[in-house]
């Protein structure tokens, strides 16, 4: 199993470095258009071939790693910082305040979560400049992903106010204060990782789920959403099956982020 996580660790590291260097990879760029050879086949100029722009599939590609690689993490991150706060806070004050939050996480939790990001997705501008859709996406992503964690997160916090080693503190005449930043968060951090780590490949399905359906990131710039509705146009992948190749990159690499989770942190 540790080999598993290293060649997927490692497989990981190819596909972002190949993303940083995907200028230098793919020169022709992602939003060139080759109008004499649209749909062009794998050759020595177009490793990948063209698409129905005449764009390079390459370029596209790489550039579209990128664009999800980078973002699903920040995407992520705020969730996991959502989740820390609100759940940190239900969990270390309890009473109202965490049955209030229990009640709002399940209301959040038994929406269809897909559903109600595309819902508020469509009720933006359909036209936005390709970075604004970039943020807006991964900042919905982001802002609706926390119910989840948060939730493991109040469970944590709850168990670790009842464990012996807190109690000591309390009894020690420990301020609510120093409990909290001595004692709660360094215990918080594995989970809040953990975490993290799971909302990452997530995101990046969620995204890849909205490009396919038109709401993700805008056009010309490449995601790994927008590029998979170039499978739509079955003459065209027919005729060059390397159009492929992004929905496998995309499967390969949310696999192996599962794989590079350690089994304790999968399981959460």
């Amino acid at each position: 199993m540790k080999t598993t996580r290293q060649l997927a660790a490692l497989f990981l590291a190819a596909v972002a470095a190949a993303a940083v260097f995907a200028d230098w990879i793919a020169p022709a760029g992602y939003a060139m258009q080759f109008r004499d050879t649209p749909n062009l086949g794998p050759g020595r100029r177009f490793p990948l071939g063209t698409d129905d722009l005449g764009r390079d599939r390459l370029a596209r590609m790489l550039h579209g790693s990128r664009v999800s690689l980078l973002l699903a993490p920040a995407a992520a991150l705020l969730s996991t910082a959502l989740a820390a706060l609100l759940g940190g806070v239900a969990g270390f004050a309890g009473g109202w305040l965490e049955r209030l939050f229990l009640r709002v996480t399940d209301l959040f939790i038994s929406l269809p979560w897909l559903f109600l990001l595309l819902t508020i997705r469509a009720l933006l501008p359909l036209n936005l400049p390709p970075w604004t859709s970039v943020t807006a996406t991964f900042a919905l992503l982001g802002l609706l992903g926390w119910p989840g964690p948060a939730r493991v997160v109040r469970a944590t916090v709850a168990s670790l106010l009842r464990s012996e080693f807190l109690l000591q503190a309390r009894a020690s005449g420990a301020s609510r204060a120093r409990l909290l930043c001595a004692h709660l968060l360094p215990n918080l951090k594995p989970v809040l990782l953990a975490q993290f780590s799971v909302s990452v490949p997530v995101f990046i399905l969620a995204e890849a789920s909205l490009g396919l359906l038109g709401l993700g990131v805008s056009e010309p710039l490449p995601s790994w959403g927008n590029l998979l509705r170039g499978l739509e146009n079955y003459p065209a992948v027919v005729q060059n099956p390397t159009a492929v190749i992004p929905a496998v990159l995309l499967l390969l690499v949310v696999i192996s982020f599962h794989l590079t989770l350690p089994q304790e942190d999968a399981a959460l």
